[in-house]
């Protein structure tokens, strides 16, 4: 069975001595104990937010800006793989021309990317 940071949380709270026990030295050295038992997971989840969250976050604001941007005539792929050029812009989808008079209409969060034109 895997250790979760639960079971390391309680050992860590089980380890505590009750407030009143004892002199007040040990008391101390207990919630050193504590705060050196916690500071790994302060510091991975700091790491996690820079290494992770923080580029994820910034990705999706950059995709949220990518689908309020584009307008008739831009040629896109959509995530499911689909090519096309956007013939109209509505307010929750769009209609995406894919060969010839074939338009179909997607929704604005299917869009996976905007395709430079040369």
């Amino acid at each position: 069975m895997m250790d979760s940071p639960l079971h390391g949380i309680a050992a860590v709270v089980a380890q505590a001595t009750p407030a009143g026990s004892g002199t007040g030295a040990p008391a101390a050295a207990s919630w050193q104990r504590m705060i050196a038992q916690f500071f790994p997971f302060v510091i991975l989840f700091v790491v996690l937010y820079f290494l992770w969250i923080r580029p994820e976050q910034k990705r999706a604001r950059e995709h949220r800006e990518m689908i309020q941007k584009v307008k008739a005539g831009d040629r896109i792929v959509t995530s499911g793989g689909i090519y096309g050029t956007i013939s109209e812009v509505r307010e929750k989808s769009l209609l995406l021309r894919v060969g010839g008079n074939v338009d179909i209409e997607i929704d604005r969060a299917a869009i996976g990317r905007v395709e430079r034109v040369a």
